[in-house]
């Protein structure tokens, strides 16, 4: 399957589940490109984007799951560059 490049954009409320979030992007770390954290003390959120480089159906796997943790919200932004 071809990789392609994307952007998961995360906010992660106060509440969140941080270990878990950490330790997904632990998981599929040979794929991640790169990763920026914002916190936003204001508004009691940290927003994280995380450049990812695999095939789609990772891409989607990872995002699901975190989407899927208490807490958190996930959105992808996919770039039509593939390889």
């Amino acid at each position: 399957m071809e990789n392609r490049v994307a952007v998961i954009s995360i906010i992660v409320e106060k509440t969140g589940d941080v270990e878990a979030l950490n330790a997904l992007l632990h998981e599929y770390g040979d794929h991640i490109v790169g990763r920026m954290g914002i916190p936003y003390r204001q508004r009691g959120v940290n927003i994280i984007s995380v450049v990812i480089d695999a095939p789609q159906d990772d891409i989607a796997a990872l995002a699901g799951r975190i989407g899927a943790l208490a807490g958190v919200n996930a959105k992808t932004a996919y770039s039509c560059v593939q390889d």
